[in-house]
């Protein structure tokens, strides 16, 4: 007898991470064995689960309105091939990993071609942020929603959506790469982002307003965080534009973000999953975002809540500063660090804020609880 197909797709590294982490737990339950799994990812999913996983992260991985569309053509024949070869497949499941943008439609171009199986969604989609009304219609889609924030439940089990809080799979990922050290008062962290627009966008101004906290704060050091091997180069380039005076005081290093959220004294951190994370060890920092004038434009004309920081928003109030656009400048981000360096009241006011938002993010086992969830749905 030929094995059932489980089909996974994931459209970013965080997802790719996500999805391997899921599929470990879910081929352990009685659902998960003897079956076949395939789908699209990254370099995690393939490295574990073989070639019936396709890398494709490195591409579809773009962000921003304009960036797409700039990409329209090629995302166009890939969900063409997607939907042919899910057809061919036909799985029992299909599980969506975040990636909303591309995945919603998935969902629905598989029931309009008259997918029968099971459709489960894990880590929710943000729709409460810029349009509430597609719950309902994603209620026709899906069969099974995990959800990351507890708020969330609610807002899908309205439009009769089986539901399930599963709690941030971040909570347990980052436990683990817990280090033994301590906070250094004289050490400020950039983060610029993993991508090289944003970093492109962003670390110039992080340099200059670290140049200038360099000559009013002389006891205090910076570190860069850089993402990849790849991003690191580009760093090596911006450096050289954006010349350090006292360079032994600015060091660059690839994959220590973990370990210099809980080492610096605050941070500048780019808007993402990043921003979470540093919450999470209680890092004070200022959030940083600049995209593309159109892309802004059409995210302010849709986006329905005060706050673009996830800490922020489970807060419902200003935790951490959010420098916008034509906000990031250095002589912004300088104001704010200085702040943060020298007011020792308001750095332990935002820790103690970063301590009650961490509350909201599960206590843990976030991928155990969605495969639990999966496989009921499938039984």
């Amino acid at each position: 007898m030929e094995k059932q197909t489980v089909f996974l797709v994931s459209g970013e590294r965080s997802g790719d991470l996500h999805a391997a982490e899921l599929l470990d737990a879910f081929v352990s339950t009685d659902a998960g064995k003897d079956k076949a799994y395939a789908g699209l990812g990254g370099p995690e999913l393939r490295k574990k689960y073989g070639e019936g996983f396709e890398d494709w992260v490195e591409e579809a991985a773009v962000i921003g309105i304009t960036e797409v569309l700039k990409k329209y053509g090629w995302f166009k024949k890939k969900f063409a091939e997607i939907l042919q070869r899910i057809e061919a497949l036909d799985p029992a499941a299909v599980i969506l990993v975040d990636y909303p943008g591309f995945n919603l439609r998935l969902a629905k171009a598989l029931r309009k071609k008259g997918y029968k199986g099971k459709i489960c969604y894990y880590i929710s989609p943000q729709v409460w942020a810029w349009n509430r009304g597609r719950i309902p219609q994603m209620a026709k889609l899906l069969d099974l929603m995990l959800c990351v924030f507890e708020f969330e439940k609610a807002l899908y089990e309205e439009s009769g959506l089986q539901t399930e809080w599963v709690g941030h799979p971040m909570v347990e990922e980052l436990d683990e790469r817990r280090v033994k050290i301590e906070r250094q008062s004289n050490l400020v962290g950039l983060f610029p982002g993993s991508r090289s627009r944003e970093v492109k966008s962003l670390l110039p101004s992080m340099l200059q307003a670290s140049e200038r906290l360099a000559r009013e704060f002389p006891e205090v050091d910076f570190e860069l965080a850089v993402a990849s091997d790849k991003i690191m180069e580009l760093v090596n380039g911006i450096l050289l534009e954006n010349d350090f005076t006292d360079r032994d005081r600015l060091t660059a290093k690839v994959g220590e973000s973990h370990r210099l959220m809980q080492e610096a004294t605050a941070a500048w951190v780019a808007s993402g999953t990043a921003t979470l994370e540093a919450g999470f060890y209680g890092l004070p920092y200022a959030l940083v975002y600049q995209v593309s004038a159109v892309t802004y434009w059409i995210a302010k004309m849709v986006v329905k809540i005060p706050y673009i920081g996830m800490v922020n928003i489970l807060a419902d109030q200003l935790v951490v500063k959010e420098f916008i656009q034509s906000e990031v400048t250095a002589k912004n981000l300088y104001k704010e660090m200085k702040e943060l360096l020298s007011n020792e009241q308001y750095r332990e006011q935002m820790e103690a804020n970063l301590a009650e938002v961490k509350l909201q993010l599960g206590g843990g086992g976030a991928h155990k609880k969605a495969a639990l969830a999966i496989a009921e749905c499938l039984s």
